[in-house]
């Protein structure tokens, strides 16, 4: 039986990335095409490996989930020009998303769906998802079930993103690359995992298995306003940061050694000036997934149907709408909805503060200390949610 491996968590398994790549390094290196059907093999043992042992009714889940959205989007592709055209998006839709909405609301009613979940759904469904709205939008002008399904099996993001766009994905697939422009993608993707070696394996190890534990205990013999609450704060949101950006960076790493470009997902997020620059720099193919097909979305609506007469209105509305969405897609418990409801807030203040800002411009000061002021405040902001994010407050107070 083939053995169980968690994505980036063991030397074996970039040994084993390592061996199946020097194929696909040769080819890309010899003629610059890319070798599809060794890809697909490759994709295959990575996934079944990531399935396999006690995780194969995931497996077989993300199988049936495949065959689910590629049944949805090839229907939505050709039935999108008929009249009801409006329905048949909002139904495709709402097809596509039942998957993931079905394991997050069942659960609360003590409903076992774990036949329905695996790991990656979230993420695999904001890319289905997408190529619905974008089919609808006409962006997407052709649709290819094989290119739609090796999209959606990318194994390095498959568990938790970057999520991609699918025309840079498909044009990145097809894509023919000179030596030097496949040096350069080999050149990133050495230095994407050798960082995230130091992100995730010194780093975050120490803080999450080290630090975190030592600040609970103290968080927890101190109480809500001790010492250590304040400690575990720091220590949890840099485990956050580390951890998280560390496999981000083994994802984009492994991804430009297939000579795909994957999206970053950090950019430095701790050293936003506010909070609206901070969710430019945090998870960023998130977030702007959410902008793209959310927020903006949402935005259209209210300002066609003219349900605010101002804009300003509209766009706080969007806002809150928006966090708490992300909120409750992490979870349905009090603390991710009120870590979405304290960003849309802090969003809400900072659009208000910019606005004052501009019209006083020549009044206020702007140099490099008000600059790092802002950047340390705007980090004590993010630790807070963060503490809240982490649950702990829930052992504190209950």
């Amino acid at each position: 039986m083939m053995p169980y491996m968690t994505p980036y968590a063991s030397p074996f398994y970039f040994f084993l990335l390592l061996l199946a790549f020097i194929p696909i390094i040769l080819r890309f290196l010899w003629t610059g095409t890319r070798f599809k059907w060794y890809e697909s093999l490759v994709t295959l043992f990575f996934l079944v490996i990531s399935f396999a042992g006690p995780h194969l009714k995931q497996g077989i889940a993300l199988i049936c989930y495949v065959l689910w959205q590629v049944l949805i989007t090839k229907a939505y592709f050709t039935y999108r020009q008929k009249k009801n055209a409006t329905g048949i998006f909002y139904l495709g839709v709402i097809l596509s998303i039942l998957p993931l909405a079905l394991t997050k609301i069942f659960p609360l009613f003590s409903l076992d769906v774990s036949f329905l979940g695996f790991l990656g759904i979230s993420y695999l469904t904001f890319k289905a998802v997408q190529v619905i709205m974008e089919t609808r939008d006409g962006v997407l002008k052709n649709y290819h079930v094989v290119n739609f399904i090796q999209f959606l099996l990318f194994f390095p993001t498959i568990s938790s993103g970057p999520i991609d766009r699918y025309r840079r994905f498909e044009k990145d697939w097809g894509k023919t690359l000179t030596k030097e422009e496949y040096l350069t993608f080999l050149n990133k993707g050495t230095w994407n995992i050798f960082l995230g070696f130091l992100y995730k394996f010194i780093l975050g190890y120490y803080l999450g298995s080290v630090l975190l534990p030592l600040m609970s205990k103290l968080a927890l013999s101190g109480g809500t306003f001790s010492l250590g609450t304040l400690g575990y704060m720091y220590v949890y949101s840099l485990y956050l940061f580390f951890d998280f950006a560390g496999y981000s960076l083994f994802a984009t790493g492994t991804s430009y050694f297939l000579g795909i470009d994957t999206p970053i997902n950090f950019n430095k997020p701790f050293l936003s000036p506010n909070i609206k620059e901070f969710w430019n720099r945090w998870h960023m193919s998130l977030s702007f997934w959410f902008r793209d097909f959310v927020y903006m979305r949402l935005m259209f609506l209210i300002l066609k149907k003219k349900w605010f007469k101002s804009r300003i209105t509209a766009s706080n509305i969007g806002y809150f709408a928006l966090f708490l969405l992300m909120g409750i897609w992490h979870g349905l418990t009090w603390y991710y909805i009120l870590y979405g409801i304290y960003h849309a807030t802090w969003i809400v203040l900072t659009d208000a503060w910019l606005r004052f800002k501009k019209k006083h411009q020549d009044k206020l000061p702007h140099n490099t200390l008000t600059h790092l002021l802002s950047i340390f405040l705007t980090f004590q902001g993010v630790a807070v949610s963060f503490l809240i994010f982490s649950g702990f407050l829930d052992k504190l107070w209950f």
